[in-house]
């Protein structure tokens, strides 16, 4: 089953925020546009490439609205200390969210039950706590938040504008796709 249009269900976490531990719920993915990012762990290799790249475009998922939240399996311990030790990640401003229990891998659908890990997974959560859109792939493959971007600006134009639709390659300003009867087979 595929949780596109499913609401996340309840959770209770930690992380690591802007120099403090902090609890996350989903009433935190509630009331704003959410991105989450699950990583494997903690201290690996593609993982702080993937943060520095959140980092850099912060600001930018901040004009959407969006809050970001990472997610690895590893506690919010070891996000303060990954926070202090790695650049990359020292340049986080957003959620470090510690999943030790697997809660969320699991119920995200991104758990490697043989590593205790999770997979690569990008979520995009409207203000109502339904995921919107999802990306799951290979550990071995870094994401390009420009793409999670164009996704979550997406998802708001579509949920602003019901009656139309985003065509490939869609960026903010492009035009988009009223559908109709008409149009079926002329495009």
């Amino acid at each position: 089953m595929s949780l596109i249009n499913t609401p996340v269900q309840p959770f209770k976490v930690n992380a690591f925020h802007n120099g403090k531990f902090v609890e996350i719920t989903e009433a935190n993915w509630k009331g704003k546009w959410s991105v989450v990012i699950f990583m494997p762990a903690a201290f690996t290799f593609n993982c702080p490439t993937e943060i520095e790249d959140a980092a850099d475009n912060y600001a930018e998922f901040q004009k959407t609205g969006a809050e970001v939240y990472i997610v690895t399996t590893d506690t919010h311990f070891s996000h303060k200390v990954w926070h202090e030790t790695s650049p990359a990640v020292g340049k986080a401003r957003f959620p470090l969210v510690g999943d030790p229990t697997h809660q969320l891998t699991r119920a995200f659908g991104v758990h490697i039950e043989e590593a205790g890990l999770a997979l690569r997974g990008t979520f995009v959560i409207d203000p109502d706590g339904v995921i919107k859109t999802l990306e799951i792939h290979d550990n071995a493959i870094a994401r390009d938040v420009a793409e999670t971007l164009r996704k979550l600006k997406a998802a708001q134009y579509v949920a602003s504008h019901p009656n139309e639709v985003c065509p490939a390659k869609w960026k903010e300003g492009d035009k988009t796709i009223a559908p109709s009867l008409d149009l079926v087979g002329k495009i």
